[in-house]
């Protein structure tokens, strides 16, 4: 049981907590990036809550 606890552990560190060197964002930054670009948000656009990003984000993925 500790060898899988300890490769389940890797395995999580390495594909979630750790920034990916292509772009340097971990998956969660990634995907609220993402999000916000499909809702039309940029730093021109008019102001909108954070809580309607992040829900947006837990609702697709």
């Amino acid at each position: 049981m500790r060898v899988s606890y300890l490769d389940y552990a890797m395995s999580v560190i390495v594909s979630r907590a750790l920034p990916d060197v292509r772009d340097g964002l971990k998956p969660v930054h990634r995907r609220i990036l993402y999000t916000m670009g499909e809702m039309g948000l940029s730093s021109t656009s008019s102001y909108r809550k954070c809580a309607a990003i992040v829900g947006e984000v837990m609702g697709k993925y």
